[in-house]
C-alpha cells in the first residue's frame, strides 16, 4: 500500500493539471447552445425560470460579479472551480468507504468522465452546481444514514444534508431523488432515523429553499414544471426501441465507456458474485443514491427522447462501487493507476484533443462547398454548434455600421428569430456587442425564456424594422418564418465562417422591413 502523503501529492497533481486544462477549455471554447441561453439567467434573474430553477444563473451572477466580466471564461468560471472542488469530494468520499488508494481510484474515476470533466467542469449548465450539492449530500450520507448509534453531530448533518439538497433543487429539479434515496434507505434499513425530529426538520429546510421555484411556477399556472413533466410523458407515446438504443449508447460514452463497463462489472460482482469489497451499508446507501435516477431516465427513453447526461449523476455517484471494486481487484498493493483507470483517463485526453482538433480545425467531416448548396454547408457538423459565431458577430458588425450610414436600417432596429437556438447565440455574439434588443416570434416551447425577455426588451410595435439570421448549419429563409409578419423581407449579406482557412459554414442576414401584424403573447402567465 503506497503511503498517504504520495497519494495526497498525486490526487493534488491531478487537480491542479485537470483545472488548467479544463481553464484552458473553458477560456478558448466557444459557447454551446445551451450555455449561452443560461447566460440570459444571470441577465434576466428572477426565482426561476422557463427551463429550469435558477441557480445556474445566480452562480454565473456570483462568478462574473454580476455580469461585469462576461467572457466565455469568467462565465464558465464557476464550472472550472467546482470541477476541482468536485474531485477532492471524490477523494474524500472514496476515502470514507475503503482508504485513501480508493479515493484517489475515485478521483480518476471522476476526472475520466466526459460528464463530469466536460459537462459539469468545463460548460456552464444547470448540472455545474447540481453536481456539487449531489456529491455534498452523498458525502453527508455515508456519514449518517446508514449509522444506528446516532450522536448530536449526526443531527446537524442530516439538517446540513437538507440544505445541500434544497441548494441542489435550486439547481435541477431531479436532485429531488436525493431525497428518494435517503427516505428508501431509512425506510427499508435503518428506521431509527424515523424518530428523529432532524431529518423531518432536513426535509423542511429542502422544501423552503425550494419555494422561491414553487411561488414562481404557482405565478405561471406551473409552466416549467409542466414543461419538464411534458417532456417525459408517456400517455402519447408508443414504444421507441431506437431512443432507448439513443440513451444507452449516449450514457456509454458520455461517462466514459471505461468507467462505464467498470461500474457494471463492480455492481454484478457484488450482488450476483458475492463479492464484498464495500460494505453492504455503503452499497446501498450508493446504489439508492444512483440507480433510481438511471432507471427512470432509461425507462422512459423507450417510449421519449431523453438525453444522456440527465443520468450524469446517477453514474458519477457510482463510481464510488466502481473503486473499491478496483482496490479489491488489484493484486500490487502499491500500484496507483492501475490499467483499467489509465484507459479510462488516456481515453477522456484522445477524446479531449480530438474534440477541441475537430471544433477549431474541423479534421473531418469537413463538406466541399463545390457540391454543397450555400444554404446547407456545414449542415451535417455537429461541432459547428460550438464555432463561428465569433465571425458572423464580427461580419454583422460590419453590416449594421455601414447599414446606418446609409440609411438601410434605423437605429432601433431589432434582431428577431424563431427559436431559443440561435437566439441565444445572436444574443451573446452578435447583438451584445452592438447594444441590439433580440426578440423572438415563434412558440413558447420555440422560444423558451424569450416569451418574457420580449416584453422586458419593450416587446413588438407596428412599423419596426428587424434584421434576421440564419446559418447553412441550421437554415431557414426568412420568408419561411416571417413573410406574414413584415411588409418587405430582403437579402442584406452572406457571413462566411472559415475554419483552417476553409469555409464550414455561412450566415445570411435578412432586412425585414414594417412589422405589418404583433406576434401573439405566447407567455401563459397566470391573470
Amino acid at each position: 500500500m503506497p503511503d498517504n502523503k504520495k497519494i495526497r501529492q498525486l490526487l493534488f497533481i491531478l487537480i491542479g493539471v485537470s483545472t488548467l486544462v479544463r481553464a484552458f477549455l473553458a477560456a478558448t471554447l466557444e459557447f454551446g447552445n445551451d450555455e449561452v441561453y443560461y447566460y440570459l439567467y444571470a441577465l434576466y434573474p428572477d426565482f426561476s425560470h422557463f427551463d429550469h430553477p435558477p441557480m445556474v444563473g445566480l452562480v454565473i451572477q456570483l462568478f462574473t460579479l454580476n455580469l461585469k466580466i462576461d467572457s466565455e471564461f469568467f462565465i464558465r468560471f464557476s464550472s472550472v472551480i467546482f470541477g476541482s472542488v468536485n474531485t477532492f469530494l471524490a477523494f474524500g468520499i472514496g476515502k470514507k468507504i475503503k482508504d485513501e488508494q480508493t479515493g484517489f481510484y475515485a478521483a480518476l474515476l471522476y476526472t475520466s468522465s466526459i460528464y463530469a470533466f466536460v459537462i459539469t467542469g468545463i460548460f456552464i449548465l444547470p448540472d455545474t452546481p447540481q453536481m456539487l450539492f449531489w456529491l455534498l449530500t452523498v458525502s453527508l450520507s455515508i456519514d449518517i444514514i446508514a449509522k444506528t448509534d446516532i450522536a448530536k453531530s449526526d443531527d446537524r448533518k442530516m439538517l446540513l444534508t437538507g440544505v445541500m439538497i434544497g441548494l441542489g433543487m435550486l439547481s435541477k429539479y431531479t436532485s429531488v431523488y436525493l431525497w428518494v434515496a435517503i427516505v428508501g434507505y431509512i425506510v427499508l434499513y435503518n428506521r431509527i432515523w424515523l424518530k428523529r425530529p432532524s431529518l423531518y426538520f432536513s426535509v423542511i429546510i429542502s422544501a423552503i429553499l425550494f419555494t422561491p421555484v414553487i411561488y414562481w411556477n404557482i405565478e405561471n399556472d406551473f409552466i416549467s414544471l409542466g414543461y419538464q413533466g411534458g417532456r417525459v410523458n408517456l400517455l402519447d407515446s408508443g414504444l421507441r426501441p431506437d431512443y432507448f438504443l439513443m440513451e444507452i449508447v449516449g450514457e456509454f460514452f458520455y461517462n466514459n465507456p471505461v468507467n462505464f463497463i467498470i461500474i457494471i462489472i463492480s455492481l454484478w460482482a457484488f450482488l450476483f458474485k458475492k463479492r464484498r469489497f464495500i460494505s453492504k451499508e455503503y452499497f446501498r446507501v450508493i446504489a439508492f443514491t444512483g440507480l433510481p435516477l438511471i432507471a427512470t431516465f432509461i425507462f422512459f427513453s423507450f417510449f421519449r427522447r431523453t438525453l444522456p447526461h440527465w443520468t450524469g449523476p446517477g453514474y458519477t455517484t457510482l463510481i464510488f462501487i466502481a473503486a473499491p471494486f478496483i482496490s479489491d481487484t488489484v493484486k500490487n498493493k502499491n500500484i496507483l493507476f492501475p490499467k483499467p483507470l489509465k484507459f479510462a483517463v488516456n481515453l477522456l485526453i484522445i477524446v479531449l484533443i480530438a474534440g477541441y482538433s475537430q471544433i477549431n480545425y474541423g479534421l473531418i467531416w469537413n463538406q466541399n462547398p463545390k457540391y454543397v448548396k450555400n444554404s446547407q454547408i456545414g449542415s451535417k457538423d455537429i461541432s459547428l454548434d460550438i464555432f463561428g459565431w465569433k465571425q458572423i458577430g464580427e461580419g454583422f458588425t460590419k453590416l449594421y455600421r455601414q447599414d446606418l450610414k446609409n440609411g438601410n436600417m434605423d437605429s432601433n432596429a431589432v434582431i428577431i428569430s424563431y427559436r431559443w437556438f440561435p437566439l441565444a447565440n445572436i444574443d451573446y455574439y452578435v447583438a451584445r456587442p452592438n447594444h441590439i434588443n433580440v426578440l423572438g416570434i415563434g412558440s413558447l416551447y420555440n422560444i423558451h425564456k424569450y416569451a418574457t425577455i420580449n416584453k422586458k426588451r419593450g416587446g413588438f410595435h407596428l412599423g419596426m424594422n428587424a434584421y434576421y439570421i440564419t446559418t447553412s448549419h441550421d437554415f431557414n429563409h426568412a420568408d419561411s418564418v416571417y413573410k406574414e409578419y413584415f411588409k418587405r423581407i430582403e437579402p442584406a449579406d452572406t457571413i462566411p465562417v472559415y475554419r483552417g482557412g476553409k469555409l464550414v459554414m455561412n450566415a445570411f442576414v435578412f432586412r425585414m422591413l414594417g412589422l405589418k401584424k404583433l406576434p401573439a403573447d405566447v407567455w401563459m402567465k397566470k391573470k
